[in-house]
């Protein structure tokens, strides 16, 4: 399961990378990477909370199943548009949103098979070291993309993610974990009001789910913009785009290892704030440079940063969830924290062509410093965790 999803994640990376570098290269348009980024994640916005309720009712292994499938067909699309040169911008923003569709059932659904696979006390340890094949693939994925792109062209990144797809596929169909969901006579959306008490009910649950919010909002548009950091900046080519990311993975890898190595470690709040510092500080700072090799210094710091408060936020999220509550729960808090994504970036693609992205990613980096203080000193529900 976990090399399946780990070359799953390299294929989605190598696209991420070559969609990113096509739009711009086909449009050099800031606002058209943040609305494809935007297309991407709405529909994870707007239907991940019924994703959980499905993943209450449903086995999940299935849910994941087709949604491999789908995002498996919409990689093959673009491939074979990009290969035949009929390839539009307009395309490729349609097929986002279908791929996003897909993970809007499919995230819930693998969020909550995880905790079917290992004890409750090893929670955090699996969380982290599950964070640590996606951030294998950020590091591995975006070199491999600035390689292929610059050699064979964005079709090979295209056609090899979809190929990428078969590994979960192999691993998901011969996979023993099961899960059985309750039967139960009542409607979806009383389900859906049932996970949202429940996590209204939590007294921290609220403070995790506004903080996930905030955080991707302010703190991914940061990845959307470094082709325009690269191109405009740099003035270098696809190369150094993914040669970043890859730094930015190598960052997240770090992360992911020092908190697995910390365990079911004692103030799990502090540490998340005291990354989230780490992290504004990082942006603003690669935000303002205009030095190469100090934004890739940065980055690395900005990766470790970002998956250490992803990590503790979705470890203290897990433990605060019943098992029965936590396909609904988990849409909640996946609703909150890939809604932000989109939200963020629809507004920096609103910003960034009146401000500049320089200007826009230093203010988001100092709004998530102001984010931590606050929780640290006023509101200090996620500091006692």
């Amino acid at each position: 399961m976990w090399f399946g999803a780990c070359t799953s994640s390299i294929g989605t990376w190598m696209q991420i990378v070559a969609q990113g570098w096509l739009i711009y290269r086909l449009s050099h348009s800031a606002f058209l990477l943040a609305l494809d980024q935007f297309l991407g994640g709405i529909p994870i916005f707007l239907f991940s909370l019924i994703g959980g309720v499905v993943a209450d009712r449903v086995e999940r292994r299935k849910i994941l199943l087709g949604s491999q499938y789908v995002q498996m067909a919409t990689a093959a699309a673009l491939t074979i548009l990009v290969a035949t040169g009929l390839v539009h911008v307009w395309h490729i923003l349609c097929l986002s949103f279908i791929s996003g569709f897909a993970q809007a059932f499919g995230g819930p659904a693998y969020q909550a098979l995880i905790p079917t696979l290992v004890e409750k006390e090893d929670m955090p340890n699996a969380i982290a070291l599950n964070s640590i094949q996606f951030n294998v693939a950020v590091m591995v994925g975006p070199a491999l993309a600035g390689q292929t792109l610059a050699k064979l062209g964005e079709k090979w990144c295209f056609g090899l993610n979809a190929l990428s797809f078969l590994a979960p596929i192999i691993s998901l169909s011969i996979i023993t974990a099961r899960f059985l969901p309750v039967k139960t006579t009542e409607s979806m959306f009383t389900s859906l009001k049932e996970g949202i008490r429940f996590t209204r009910k939590q007294s921290s649950m609220e403070a995790l789910i506004v903080l996930a919010f905030c955080m991707t909002a302010l703190a991914m548009p940061m990845r959307t913009y470094i082709p325009v950091f690269v191109k405009d900046i740099f003035h270098r080519g696809p190369e150094t785009y993914g040669n970043l990311l890859s730094l930015m993975g190598l960052g997240s890898i770090l992360g992911s290892l020092g908190i697995a190595s910390a365990g079911n470690m004692r103030k799990k709040g502090l540490v998340a704030l005291a990354a989230l510092i780490c992290l504004g500080a990082g942006i603003s700072a690669f935000a303002l440079s205009k030095s190469l090799p100090f934004s890739g210094v940065v980055l690395v710091l900005v990766g470790a940063s970002m998956m250490a408060v992803f990590a503790t936020v979705s470890s203290l999220v897990q433990l605060i969830t019943t098992n029965e509550m936590r396909g609904r729960v988990m849409s909640v808090y996946n609703f909150a924290f890939r809604g932000g994504m989109p939200m963020g970036n629809l507004l920096s693609g609103w910003l960034v062509p009146l401000f500049t992205a320089p200007v826009v990613l230093s203010v988001n980096g100092f709004l998530l410093v102001l984010l931590a203080l606050y929780f640290l000193l006023v509101q200090r529900r996620l500091a006692a965790l």
